[in-house]
């Protein structure tokens, strides 16, 4: 299999989260008085599972070449206030796309902790 044309390098990765660490992790550090969740890990089976229904349910709708769009959010619960991130569909596959509110995002509550930092 080729590999996708939107691969990045982990230097490149690296370098990416190094500098969303140093400049919005320190924000949210120094606002919440503590460390945030900044990564998640979902399995490929869930993620999977997750994308064929959407395309399924695009399907349904007439919609022949849906994407998703990751969203940011956080907890709101005694539990936790640390940062998540859902998976919403939308009815195209370009940025401009709209959301489809017809089908429901996923979330995903399996960010680490303490959090993995990324250092290859």
């Amino acid at each position: 299999m080729a590999k996708p044309d939107k691969c990045i390098t982990p230097q490149d990765a690296k370098q990416l989260f190094t500098h969303w660490s140093n400049t919005r992790g320190e924000a949210l550090r120094n606002h919440l008085g503590e460390e945030d969740t900044c990564e998640f890990t979902l399995s490929i089976s869930e993620l999977r599972q997750y994308l064929d229904y959407v395309e399924s349910e695009s399907k349904d709708r007439g919609i022949s070449n849906p994407g998703v769009r990751l969203y940011f959010g956080a907890y709101n619960t005694t539990k936790s206030d640390k940062t998540t991130f859902f998976i919403a569909p939308t009815t195209g596959d370009d940025k401009d796309a709209e959301n489809n509110y017809e089908i429901d995002p996923m979330n995903s509550q399996s960010g680490g902790w303490p959090p993995k930092q990324y250092n290859p």
